[in-house]
């Protein structure tokens, strides 16, 4: 199973600026009353656009890091 990674908001840190709806390059993240929704969250190329304009830190891009295992990683 692939997982699939979406970048957090959170909300009550969110001042409703906008910029990271304006500046999403795959449309993903629109304003709706002043809030930022994941309008199309298949658009996301996880480029973190978002999470690096996000005045307020609203925004964060989580990243699973996966060690190889068996005796390829010298176990």
């Amino acid at each position: 199973m692939t997982k699939w990674l979406l970048p957090l908001i959170d909300l009550e840190r969110c001042t409703g600026c906008g910029l990271c709806a304006q500046h999403c390059p795959g449309a993903v993240v629109e304003m709706v009353d002043a809030r930022p929704v994941l309008r199309n969250p298949h658009g996301c190329t996880y480029c973190g656009e978002c999470e690096v304009l996000c005045p307020a830190e609203a925004i964060d891009l989580q990243y699973e890091i996966i060690l190889p295992s068996g005796p390829e990683a010298g176990q």
